[in-house]
């Protein structure tokens, strides 16, 4: 199924293609850094195309950017998911050949993109590493899933692997012996995340604020027994869905903080919100790079995090941060931030625009492809 129109693709076979793969467009970080990287590749002058195997989209689509859907459920009747994805990866390559055209660059984005390009036989594919791997396997085992530390490293040992963040890279290494490798952060579009900032007023005045999904990896509960602990002076607003929001609220309201922390849902414009807060806290166990720092810095709004493996360091400085897990220190830096937030401002770092990231990668394939 291809979503644009037949005269958008006659227009752009002139230009070199650049293909995004990942498995949804559903509300997160990396399907934001898809869609902002895509646009970084479309002001380089390339013809960008973003391939998803589920028909969810949570944000709005660029025109810019072509959008294709192959789904990856119509062939789940084949017994053994390792034959799946082998077979899709033809039926992949074989679309993209006819309807888009040879890529000069194809980036797998998540698991099952990896899993599936694993198999692909397109030039020059490369695998965008947005996770702590020895975190998210940890994190798997304590659920009682399988994380097989072999079957990941012949999966990301045929392409090169692009981290988001030096720490990611550093672990990746360390855990799957995968050495092709560089860091290439996620790219950040600061004057579209300001314009969209001035979208609407939110209806809070002044408030500390919490954007991420409802998992483990985010560590809410740290964050809600953390908020319990300090004078409460200004509300906690929390954005984002997730399994475990049922069981947030359940702990809020034990804690008798139903007219102090508020939850908002997903919000496919968080940006308002965040540029109101008076300051952005983070208290995940893991996160890659840390998206929503670097966009709350973009527009000036101060951030307090955990200092987890990796992203919030090469993003915050020293004082910015507390020990994973550390609820008494995570709360006395609230309480001071609540009291004057300014402690806690940072800079944002110009590097991130998208086409400069897209360069980045342009570069990485020139000189490994």
């Amino acid at each position: 199924m291809i979503d644009n129109t037949t005269e958008k693709k006659e227009n752009s076979n002139s230009k070199e293609k650049v293909l995004l793969v990942i498995n949804c467009l559903q509300g997160g970080g990396a399907e934001r850094s898809v869609l902002t990287l895509g646009q970084g590749f479309h002001e380089l002058g390339y013809d960008v195309h973003i391939l998803r195997f589920k028909s969810k989209v949570a944000y709005e689509l660029n025109d810019d950017i072509t959008y294709h859907q192959l789904d990856l459920n119509d062939y789940n009747s084949i017994p053994t998911k390792s034959l799946r994805y082998w077979y899709f990866a033809k039926v992949l390559d074989r679309y993209v050949l006819k309807e888009i055209g040879t890529p000069i660059l194809t980036l797998a984005n998540l698991d099952k993109a990896d899993m599936v390009l694993r198999h692909s036989s397109l030039p020059n594919i490369a695998h965008v590493i947005r996770n702590t791997i020895s975190k998210k396997i940890e994190l798997f085992r304590s659920q009682g899933k399988k994380a097989n530390d072999k079957r990941l490293s012949n999966i990301y040992s045929r392409h090169p692997c692009i981290c988001i963040s030096k720490g990611v890279e550093k672990d990746f290494q360390a855990t799957l012996g995968v050495m092709n490798t560089t860091t290439i952060y996620n790219p950040i579009d600061q004057r579209q995340i300001v314009q969209l900032a001035s979208e609407f007023e939110p209806e809070f005045d002044s408030y500390i604020i919490h954007v991420g999904s409802f998992k483990t990896q985010k560590a809410h509960e740290v964050l809600i027994r953390s908020y319990a602990k300090t004078r409460k002076t200004l509300p906690l607003l929390l954005l984002g869905e997730g399994v475990l929001l049922a069981s947030m609220k359940e702990l809020v309201t034990s804690l008798g903080l139903d007219n102090r922390v508020h939850f908002l849902g997903f919000q496919k414009n968080p940006y308002p919100y965040i540029q109101k807060a008076q300051f952005m806290v983070l208290s995940s166990v893991f996160e890659g790079f840390g998206r929503v720092i670097a966009e709350s810095l973009a527009l000036g709004t101060p951030v307090i995090s955990t200092d987890c493996p990796s992203g919030p360091s090469e993003l915050l400085p020293p004082h910015n941060l507390v020990p994973v897990g550390d609820i008494d220190t995570l709360a006395k830096k609230m309480d001071e931030a609540m009291e004057k937030a300014d402690r806690y401002q940072s800079s944002f770092d110009k590097e991130l625009s998208p086409i400069n990231i897209a360069q980045q990668y342009i570069d990485f394939m020139r000189t490994n492809g």
